[in-house]
């Protein structure tokens, strides 16, 4: 059951609650509000997750390990 409608013409997203609703209404509105406090870097976005692999890639912090023996690959994130 998804009782959250966006109020946007056409979008037609619904959502299971309404915390999801409110950050997917930022995709509409250009509201970004977690900002990269790097000098020089204006990235902005929607989701704090966002916000967090933005700033492995700024630091190198490559946290996510290969479990392939003699394999030194390392991610940003799981999924790479």
């Amino acid at each position: 059951e998804r009782p959250y409608a966006c109020d946007e013409p056409d979008c037609g997203c619904m959502a299971v609650r309404a915390n999801n609703l409110k950050v997917h209404t930022r995709s509409h509105g250009g509201e970004r509000p977690y900002v990269c406090e790097e000098p020089d870097c204006d990235y902005r976005a929607i989701h704090a997750r966002d916000l967090k692999v933005h700033k492995r890639m700024n630091s190198g912090v490559r946290p996510h390990v290969c479990d392939e023996p003699d394999c030194e690959y390392r991610a940003i994130q799981a999924s790479d």
